[in-house]
């Protein structure tokens, strides 16, 4: 099947419930991506580490397609760096270094993680959440350096740092130049962030860019054309920041193939395709 795909990567969201990553992105690779973010979900690519189920074909995979899983991910729904647990915050502290240790195992380029979340009605202030961020970026960031990864810190509307403005600011203050960012579109128009400002603060931090579609009212990850996301200003706006990788779909659907590869095309004829060179 000839599509657009090749310009985008692929996030895996919307399987996680229903097969295991390498059969999810062989899939995916037969309708032309190569470029992939894997989520970490029990079912799909679990646990997270060395032994993790699928692992050895997941390796054989990439090898013979020659694909990449870019980026590991995991819903940020059942861990919380910034919990004011300590038992919370070790628990999740283990489970993302089981991460870190499973992207050196097949070369992903990145980990993404959140800031941590607050108490939505009697939230912590920002100095304990930092600290508790802080000292989870202390025992992380070693650990991927060392396995030839890295950390991508992500725009949340759910973090207790939901604005890339605070987050940029917070992580220029912990000053390690290795911890990217990657941007995810609908996070910052959910919250109504100018999309543009927001890409240029990111600086040399940014990594990635995380494409889907949701209204202002509703947090969402739909397909292209079901919520309000400008998105026929931002190839324009990636340009401008000379972004050069494959933006990365995630859109979360019950018709996922479909949707995802009309959101392809949709994008492809908005000039996504032209607007990235992948390296």
């Amino acid at each position: 099947m000839k599509t657009q795909a090749e310009n985008f990567g692929c996030n895996t969201y919307s399987y996680i419930r229903s097969e295991p990553a390498h059969r999810c992105i062989a899939r995916l690779a037969d309708f032309g991506f190569r470029k992939f973010e894997l989520m970490v979900h029990p079912g799909h690519l679990w646990p997270p580490g060395p032994a993790a189920e699928g692992l050895a074909d997941l390796r054989k995979l990439l090898s013979t397609r020659g694909l990449e899983i870019v980026t590991l991910n995991m819903p940020n729904i059942d861990t919380n760096i910034g919990a004011e647990a300590a038992g919370m915050r070790e628990y999740s502290l283990g489970m993302l270094s089981g991460i870190v240790r499973l992207a050196s195992e097949i070369g992903a380029r990145g980990i993404v993680i959140g800031p941590g979340k607050a108490n939505p009605l009697f939230p912590a202030d920002e100095a304990e959440l930092t600290s508790h961020f802080f000292t989870a970026l202390d025992l992380l960031c070693p650990l991927a350096k060392s396995g030839g990864t890295a950390l991508w810190v992500e725009n949340m509307p759910f973090a207790y740092l939901p604005g890339i403005d605070a987050l940029m600011r917070v992580l220029d203050r912990y000053g390690n130049d290795d911890i990217g960012i990657v941007y995810d579109v609908a996070n910052a128009h959910f919250i109504n962030e100018d999309i543009r400002v927001g890409l240029i603060r990111c600086g040399k931090r940014l990594r990635l860019v995380h494409l889907s579609d949701t209204g202002q009212r509703q947090y969402r990850h739909d397909a292209v054309g079901q919520g309000s996301v400008p998105f026929r200003d931002i190839p324009a706006m990636l340009r401008e920041v000379d972004y050069r990788e494959l933006p990365m779909i995630e859109i979360i659907s019950r018709d996922a193939d479909k949707d995802i590869l009309d959101s392809v095309e949709r994008l492809a004829k908005l000039g996504f395709a032209a607007a990235t060179v992948d390296r």
